[in-house]
């Protein structure tokens, strides 16, 4: 297993009126962050925030290219990113345990926090496909040129993962900084990972290693 220390490019916020960010995701565009009670994006190069959605929005999100997948209340909200409007919901695996949230080919990966687990899900229906374990809690989750990545928040501690799959096994750690934790996880598509803050209503930008 590779392990270093994040790199932190960059920080975007504190944002006004949000207390923490829950989920983070990213439109190719802009990114976005779940706030608790509305959706908030901002233009990643100059930080700068776009628009809002007011929806539920506790935990994790995720985008499939033309919609939105948000986390609350132990659903998975599917949403219109131009009206805002709630278009079906699903069961949530977690039933309200659940933290990051991510789109795949064409399907869902949801972190379990305190059950330390990543489900694969169908996202009509919210049946389980696959279930990879974790040894801490699991925080946000993201996939990028077929890795998939999740991130850890525990005894005041997280770090980002690049993990197997089909198994799990960790390949590659990078540790936060002390007093950084993570809550959302996203990748551009490129090198950077977009972190949520635990306990600021801030978004880090981390360097992905090639």
């Amino acid at each position: 297993m590779k392990q270093s220390t994040a790199e932190i490019l960059g920080e975007y916020g504190p944002f006004p009126d949000v207390e923490r960010v829950h989920g983070v995701s990213f439109d190719g565009n802009n990114v976005w962050f779940a706030s608790g009670e509305k959706l908030v994006a901002f233009d990643p190069e100059n930080g700068q925030a776009q628009r809002s959605i007011d929806v539920a929005a506790h935990a994790g999100t995720a985008y499939d290219g033309q919609h939105f997948f948000q986390l609350a209340h132990g659903r998975i909200q599917k949403i219109d990113p131009d009206t805002g409007r709630v278009l079906a919901t699903i069961p949530a695996p977690g039933g309200g345990g659940d933290s990051g949230l991510t789109w795949a080919e064409g399907t869902l990966w949801v972190g379990q926090y305190r059950e330390r687990k990543i489900h694969q899900i169908n996202p009509e229906t919210g049946t389980i496909l696959r279930t990879i374990e974790s040894n801490r809690f699991v925080t946000g989750v993201t996939w990028v040129d077929g890795e998939l990545w999740h991130a850890t928040w525990e005894g005041e501690q997280s770090d980002l993962r690049r993990v197997d799959p089909q198994s799990g096994k960790v390949l590659e750690k990078l540790d936060m900084p002390a007093g950084m934790g993570v809550s959302g996880l996203e990748s551009d598509g490129g090198d950077r990972l977009y972190c949520g803050s635990t306990s600021a209503g801030v978004v880090r930008a981390v360097r992905r290693p090639r």
